[in-house]
């Protein structure tokens, strides 16, 4: 329960505005395929492997780790964790390159979306991971509403898009050499939740997120520092949705990077006094962290959440 031991009123904890989502932890049944669906065609780096488990990045930053689950299963639909997670291009020409890149080599897209303050793509790897591949409009062209930031799901225009790259003759996108643009990263992470009341208040109470807009009651999106969202959540997958299989593969972590020790220390003692249990232990993600806790939410979704440290 979050509540102090003298049940107490707190004041609501805020996130540090300038909190983000550092990197993601997957299960795959392949490595070798995946890697191949990671390097040669989305172009990340592999900034190293270890024991079937590959860090994959850009500018020594890890933004995708990978762990081979030999065989694993498709994730079944009706499960609670992933529904994607979202890799944000620095430009609008990015996601044009990535775009060419995905229909010259025939790879299945299954939407687009103009969301008005973002442009996205959505596409699945080789395992059912779900993706998301955006780029921000700039802030200042965000359209708000009685205060709130308006958001919708149009028609992408694709030819609009593709325009945007013409004039290369699209040879950086379909090039041998192409890679991942620096200063890419992980804009935002999407779950399939057992509720969505429960995981709501986690995210808001605990560690601190802002509600920037509930979707028809069955979807939930929180952000930090007037983002548009860091963290969707919805029910879609069906109310109690249970856990996913342990033969199948799934998301076993993700991070948020926090801008300093004090936003660290003011979100460990929010932590603290709602007796919400976390671990100074970051065990496999030391060499990525800093100094930093991990804490599970409601649903059992390991989060780590700290300093980052270069690779």
């Amino acid at each position: 329960m979050m509540k102090n031991a003298k049940n107490e009123e707190i004041k609501k904890f805020v996130i540090d505005p300038k909190a983000r989502i550092g990197w993601v932890h997957l299960t795959v049944s392949d490595l070798e395929k995946s890697l191949d669906f990671y390097i040669n065609l989305l172009g990340f780096y592999k900034l190293k492997e270890l024991n079937k488990t590959a860090f994959l990045g850009i500018d020594g930053k890890t933004l995708i780790i990978l762990t081979e689950h030999k065989g694993a299963k498709p994730k079944p639909y009706r499960t609670r964790g992933l529904y994607h997670y979202a890799i944000l291009l620095p430009t609008r020409k990015d996601l044009a390159r990535i775009l060419v890149r995905l229909l010259n080599y025939e790879y299945y897209i299954e939407g687009f979306a103009d969301h008005v303050a973002t442009e996205a793509i959505y596409l699945a790897d080789n395992n059912g991971h779900g993706i998301e591949i955006y780029w921000d409009r700039p802030r200042e062209k965000w359209k708000f509403v009685n205060g709130k930031l308006y958001m919708a799901t149009l028609p992408l225009d694709i030819e609009n898009l593709i325009e945007e790259i013409k004039e290369e003759k699209f040879k950086i996108a379909l090039s041998n050499e192409w890679r991942i643009p620096s200063n890419t990263r992980i804009g935002h992470i999407h779950l399939h939740v057992s509720n969505l009341k429960i995981m709501e208040e986690f995210y808001t109470k605990a560690l601190g997120f802002d509600l920037t807009l509930r979707y028809m009651g069955s979807a939930s999106f929180l952000a930090a520092g007037g983002y548009h969202h860091h963290i969707g959540m919805n029910i879609w997958a069906g109310l109690n949705a249970p856990p996913v299989p342990e033969d199948c593969v799934k998301l076993i972590s993700y991070s948020i990077i926090l801008s300093s020790k004090e936003n660290l220390k003011e979100l460990t003692n929010n932590l603290v006094n709602l007796n919400v249990n976390f671990k100074e232990d970051l065990g496999e993600y030391a060499e990525l962290i800093q100094e930093g806790i991990s804490v599970k939410d409601p649903d059992g979704n390991l989060i780590i959440i700290g300093l980052e440290k270069f690779n």
